[in-house]
């Protein structure tokens, strides 16, 4: 057994032994050099679009979150709302990019997550409607106090009223409640504020058509004074809350709704009034009928014998709702005209809407009649309440109410924009740090388009330039006849309300729908569906007044074959409660 073989190098080696013969040395291997991956493809034309996109969304976003923080729920609405529309409007099918799906679903989550919580405090990101008295009423059980009995009779000796006002426990119960409950005193007191804003115009119209000037009270038991205020279980709507079909002289279809015309309706409202005061005989059963029907009235009068509504009222021929309605209004005319002594001194009337108003016979959108006039869109919105869909309708003259002294500026501004574009372009006021590259990438158009449009050359720099002119696509086909939409996956009704110029309270309405979420594939009414009315040519461009002062030549009383007899009125049962 071999137990080793000498070394050459070992110690002691003869230094004389001859070498053996060895294998020629073999190099060691080089290292191997990593294969380098080929470098990436440049991103697509697409890619650094859809890049651009997001970063604006989340920009835009940001503001938005940061206005919600400050409570400036309309600055931050305008800001998300913005948000969502640099995607629906950014030229790629959202669902078919990954990045950009995945962004919408982020900014649409986040945006229903602080919606909600604004929802606890109003209607979403717009001013919560207010409770009426005869909602806040509706419920309530009566006391009567002897002594307040005593003093309000002692008041009506110095009431001055076009009325023949009574006293009596169901008008001093009322007395009692608004008086001497906060939640009544709260509604009342509201209602009286805001009674400011259309105070003077009522009295007006009131006096043009002949009627009692506290039939203005009327207001407090339908809406509050609020002129968008809609019923959600017999949908009548309005300050005066005229249902949606009966012949009242107030045009409705797609585009306008003119139960939420202060104005007209109000106008609409005073000859009803006295239509059933000619028919009745009496004001107290021309109130109770505009509650409950003429029809009805009638019918109670002839089953008793008695044409008296507190004759009525004792013998239970009336719904709880129409005894409590007479009575509510007389006490709230009785406080109205001596507030202090029931605890309303401190009752301070908005101040009144002021416009200047401008008849239009084309389309144009509220967001550009908010850039020219440099006023807010929502005041834009709350000015012109009957507008539908944010847009003035396509075929038909409408009075356009801006704020007072502005009109001239609109008609300076609006002629830049060629009549066939207002429902769609914008107007944008430049500014120092303007270029024509950052207002086409802040509007979503391309800056060759800009230039076009504004008779530039696409070097051009904005030196010595006031406004641009804006060419963006129509957010929506200014056509009556588009009024269904089918929910996509990632829609929400607060998205679709934008997409459509809609408010978030009347998509609800006519999809009979709460909350924000919507399950895919539902098919929704984006514009109410209603027959089309027939429209005349107009010529006249503009006219102006310093005050909302809408034509009522179109308005005209109802005709007797719609509520004489008629076992429920065309107006809706309103009243306590609804």
């Amino acid at each position: 057994m071999l137990t080793g073989c000498p070394s050459s190098h070992s110690p002691g080696a003869s230094a004389s032994q001859p070498a053996q013969a060895t294998a020629p040395p073999v190099a060691a291997p080089a290292p191997s050099q990593p294969v380098a991956p080929p470098p990436p493809p440049p991103p697509s034309a697409e890619e650094v679009h859809v890049r651009q996109v997001v970063e604006q969304v989340e920009a835009a976003y940001a503001r938005g979150e940061a206005d919600y923080g400050k409570g400036m729920l309309a600055e931050a609405k305008v800001e998300f709302d913005h948000a969502v529309d640099l995607m629906l409007t950014s030229g790629v099918d959202i669902r078919s990019n990954a990045q950009l799906s995945d962004e919408f679903d982020h900014i649409v989550d986040k945006v229903n997550a602080l919606e909600m919580e604004a929802l606890k405090q109003g209607n979403g990101f717009a001013p919560q409607e207010e409770t009426t008295p005869a909602e806040a009423a509706s419920d309530v059980t009566f006391a009567v106090d002897p002594n307040l009995v005593a003093k309000a009779t002692a008041d009506l000796a110095t009431t001055k009223s076009d009325l023949p006002l009574v006293m009596n426990d169901y008008v001093a119960g009322f007395i009692n409640f608004f008086a001497n409950t906060q939640r009544g005193h709260n509604t009342l007191l509201h209602s009286f504020e805001r009674s400011g804003l259309y105070k003077g115009m009522i009295q007006r119209v009131l006096a043009d058509e002949g009627v009692p000037q506290d039939l203005i009270y009327l207001a407090v038991a339908e809406s509050g004074f609020q002129p968008r205020a809609v019923n959600r279980r017999s949908r009548a709507g309005g300050m005066w809350q005229f249902m949606p079909h009966g012949d009242y002289g107030l045009g409705r279809d797609s585009y306008v709704d003119e139960r939420f015309d202060p104005e007209k309706s109000t106008r609409a409202y005073a000859r009803y009034m006295k239509f059933l005061y000619d028919q009745l005989g009496d004001w107290y059963l021309a109130m109770a009928a505009y509650d409950h029907g003429a029809g009805n009235i009638q019918k109670a009068v002839e089953r008793t014998g008695y044409a008296d509504f507190w004759e009525l009222y004792k013998r239970h021929e009336l719904p709880s709702e129409t005894q409590n309605y007479v009575p509510e209004i007389l006490a709230a005319i009785i406080i109205a005209n001596h507030p202090t002594q029931y605890g309303f001194d401190e009752v301070t009337l908005d101040p009144p809407v002021l416009t200047d108003t401008v008849t239009v016979n084309y389309s144009i959108n509220l967001k550009l009649v908010s850039d020219m006039v440099g006023a807010p869109v929502d005041e834009i919105e709350a000015l012109n309440p009957s507008l539908l869909r944010g847009v003035t309708p396509p075929d038909a003259s409408f009075d356009l109410h801006l704020p007072a002294g502005t009109a001239t500026l609109f008609d300076q501004r609006v002629d830049a924009i060629p009549e066939s574009k207002r429902n769609a372009w914008r107007y944008h006021l430049v500014t120092a740090d303007d270029t024509l590259a950052t207002v086409a990438r802040d509007y979503r158009v391309q800056p060759a388009e800009l230039a076009r449009v504004n008779q530039l050359s696409p070097e051009s720099d904005l030196k010595g330039m006031d406004a641009l002119v804006v060419p963006l696509a129509p957010e929506v086909e200014p056509s009556t006849r588009r009024v269904l939409y089918t929910v996509r996956r990632g829609d929400t009704l607060v998205t679709i309300a934008d997409r459509f110029g809609v408010s978030l309270a009347e998509l609800r309405r006519w999809n009979n729908l709460t909350g924000t979420r919507v399950e895919p594939g539902r098919r929704l009414h984006v514009a109410e569906p209603a027959p089309e009315r027939s429209h005349s040519s107009v010529t006249r461009r503009t006219t102006r007044s310093t005050t909302s002062r809408a034509t009522s030549s179109g308005s005209k009383t109802a005709p007797a074959s719609v509520h004489k007899g008629a076992a429920t009125a065309a107006k809706k049962p309103s009243g306590a409660g609804n």
